[in-house]
């Protein structure tokens, strides 16, 4: 599946402009890893992060999500068990194994993208002046954007096996790189 018609298949089942908007910046934050790790992958990855919460919309409990959005795939035939797993892996209660990079990867950029595009919503400049001590000090803030969970956050990155702020970094790079597009900065907010 190509980037073009994995964007058409989120419009065709997602309607919140934030939940396509989190969709994106997770599709951002996994290109901008190909393009460093595995280049000739990179549109692949990003369609992993646009797809992961296709389904959530319209399917948001533990017993659905992921699990009929990847029926759904699969039924499609154009997106591969590499993908499918990784989107399965995403979801911590589904007990599927994260034992790919790409995997690994969505995991470790789906809450903290979240999370990141909170902390900027807060902040008069967006992301554009957004620095990894911001984000490390609202972590610390139970009651701040309180629905991303910031065990798996911790976890995503133990499993990645990387430094947590070189990581809260890099995600912040790769948002502000599209960062109008994504409402994430001043002038757009």
């Amino acid at each position: 599946m190509d980037l073009a018609t994995a964007r058409d298949l989120m419009h065709l089942w997602v309607q919140s402009p934030a939940l396509r908007i989190h969709m994106e910046c997770v599709a951002a934050c996994m290109g901008a890893v190909a393009q460093r790790e595995a280049p000739e992958q990179e549109e692949r990855w990003r369609v992993a992060g646009l797809l992961h919460d296709f389904d959530y919309e319209k399917h948001p409990t533990a017993a659905e999500h992921p699990f009929v959005g990847i029926e759904h795939l699969r039924s499609r035939g154009d997106v591969d068990e590499e993908m499918l797993n990784a989107i399965l892996g995403h979801a911590t209660y589904s007990g599927t194994p994260r034992d790919t990079p790409m995997a690994k990867t969505l995991f470790a950029v789906d809450e903290l993208s979240g999370f990141i595009v909170a902390c900027c919503k807060v902040r008069p400049n967006g992301i554009s002046d957004l620095a990894p001590k911001s984000v490390k000090k609202k972590l610390k803030v139970d009651n701040f954007a309180a629905g991303c969970d910031r065990d798996d956050i911790a976890t995503a990155m133990a499993e990645l096996q990387v430094d947590p702020t070189e990581h809260i970094q890099f995600c912040i790079d790769a948002l502000r790189a599209d960062g109008e597009r994504l409402g994430l900065m001043p002038s757009s907010q």
